[in-house]
């Protein structure tokens, strides 16, 4: 029972790093996810095409995979903490 104790309390303390780190990161995301295919984000990829941007500049933004893939795994993360949540209160 020892260990469980232990591995439970590592775990919550992980989990509620996480979970701060990844509240902090939500507006970002909310940015981001505006930013994501509107006339900026156009205007921005046109101009990369027509190398007007600086050839150091970072700009995974602008590769449409890279934005996509990661709004879609904070909604995918979203939904498993709800359906997380859902489980342990039936469990109570």
């Amino acid at each position: 029972m020892e260990q469980m104790l232990d591995q439970a309390a590592a775990a919550a303390s992980q989990l509620e790093a996480a979970l701060d780190q990844y509240e902090q990161a939500q507006e970002a995301v909310r940015q981001l996810s505006a930013y994501y295919g509107s006339e900026d984000w156009k205007k921005d990829y046109a101009d990369d095409e027509a190398g007007l941007l600086p050839s150091d500049l970072k700009r995974g933004v602008l590769s449409e995979d890279a934005a996509w893939n990661v709004l879609a795994d904070c909604r995918q993360l979203n939904i498993r903490m709800l359906e997380m949540v859902a489980k342990i209160l039936q469990q109570t």
